[in-house]
């Protein structure tokens, strides 16, 4: 049982000054004072530091992705540490480009291994290619009887993309569709967006030819180039979501305010870091120019730099990698909030927005800006 006093509690909205007392590893009670109680519980004094929400980081590539340059360019796998000094209490691994030597049972048993050791922990099955690399040997089948996968991932618009005609999209979010109303999960078509010049036109003439709903398709790294990023806006405007990349060219948040400027809703846009994929440049040619690999501090970065840099109130920025998450994934109410009956996947932030405190499940992983719990191997 621990009880945090006097923090300034961003739920993401600002509830003012309140302590939070988390039990079971859930928020119990949010009160403007909690007494003593009946039973021994640690208590944290909060004074002076703003409470919010953990992190969904619903883009990472848990087991390292890529090595478009060879297998020395193979990224390395993400260690408990990484995620916990950056604020992530809840991730979702992927496979990338290589789900040749990277494979979805892999991938299984790190998300496993991840929730073993302190945080929260899902995936999607597939990886760039087509057929979808599977652990079952059928994406729907995947989904509704893995508790820990949440949709399927696919590459368009892209050099190093399958090419899936326009029925086999079709068919591959119909299957997942059903699989997700069957296990109660969102059931989901993640889209790895490339840079071609057909960006989202493939679903929209998906969208066009069937009931499909919108929501089941959901494009990332959608701000990658300017003319993705208009077919971004538009797929808002008709109801989707859209994923913005941390840490690829311009901020993600500029992007919110130009979409507020232009009267589109931005409640159905996400951030996510592309933590431990590759990154990599190519000539016209399709030479390899360079590579790198990304981390899964850029959610971190981009929230400060939305609230310190844009001028964006706290409770404003904070949605992107929170609540919007949490609600696309259909994790609301358990994950995203500060409310009872929550997770206590809870943050603590100084005034200068730097991240003193992280608590997954009502447990502390990190205080005082030291950590505590690091991964099983790691020194």
């Amino acid at each position: 049982m621990l009880l945090v006093k006097n923090a300034e509690v961003y739920a993401p909205e600002y509830l003012g000054k309140k302590d939070v007392l988390i039990c079971g590893g859930k928020i119990e009670k949010i009160q403007d004072e909690i007494g003593s109680l009946p039973v021994e519980c640690e208590v944290l004094d909060a004074e002076g530091k703003m409470l919010t929400p953990g992190f969904i980081d619903q883009h990472v590539h848990i087991t390292g992705g890529g090595g478009e340059g060879s297998f020395h360019t193979r990224t390395p796998e993400l260690q408990l540490s990484e995620l916990v000094e950056n604020g992530i209490t809840t991730v979702i691994g992927l496979l990338g480009t290589d789900g040749i030597t990277r494979s979805v049972e892999n991938l299984y048993a790190k998300t496993k291994a991840l929730c073993e050791e302190g945080v929260s922990a899902y995936m999607l099955t597939g990886a760039y290619g087509y057929p979808n690399p599977t652990i079952t040997g059928e994406v729907d089948r995947d989904i509704v009887f893995i508790d820990e996968i949440l949709g399927v991932k696919l590459a368009i618009s892209d050099h190093r993309a399958p090419n899936v005609t326009e029925e086999e999209l079709i068919q591959i979010a119909s299957k997942v569709r059903v699989a997700g109303m069957l296990s109660g999960k969102p059931g989901i078509v993640v889209l790895h967006m490339g840079d071609d010049e057909a960006g989202l036109q493939p679903v929209f003439r998906a969208l066009e030819k069937t009931s499909i709903p919108t929501r089941i398709f959901r494009p990332t790294h959608v701000n990658r180039n300017e003319h993705l990023l208009e077919d971004g806006y538009e797929f808002l405007r008709r109801g989707g979501y859209v994923d913005l990349t941390c840490g690829m060219h311009s901020s993600p948040g500029s992007y919110v305010l130009e979409a507020r400027k232009r009267g589109i809703p931005t409640e159905h846009i996400t951030m996510s870091s592309d933590g431990h994929g590759s990154w990599s440049h190519y000539a016209e040619n399709g030479t390899l120019l360079e590579i790198g690999v990304s981390s899964v501090d850029a959610l971190y970065k981009e929230l400060k730099y939305m609230v310190k840099e844009l001028g964006m109130k706290l409770e404003d920025a904070l949605p992107y990698m929170t609540s919007h998450v949490a609600e696309g994934l259909d994790l609301l109410p358990k994950k995203g909030w500060i409310k009872e009956g929550a997770d206590g996947d809870v943050l603590l932030f100084d005034q200068n927005m730097e991240l003193d405190t992280f608590i997954a499940g009502g447990r502390i992983l990190m205080k005082n800006k030291e950590i505590l719990q690091k991964g099983t191997y790691e020194k």
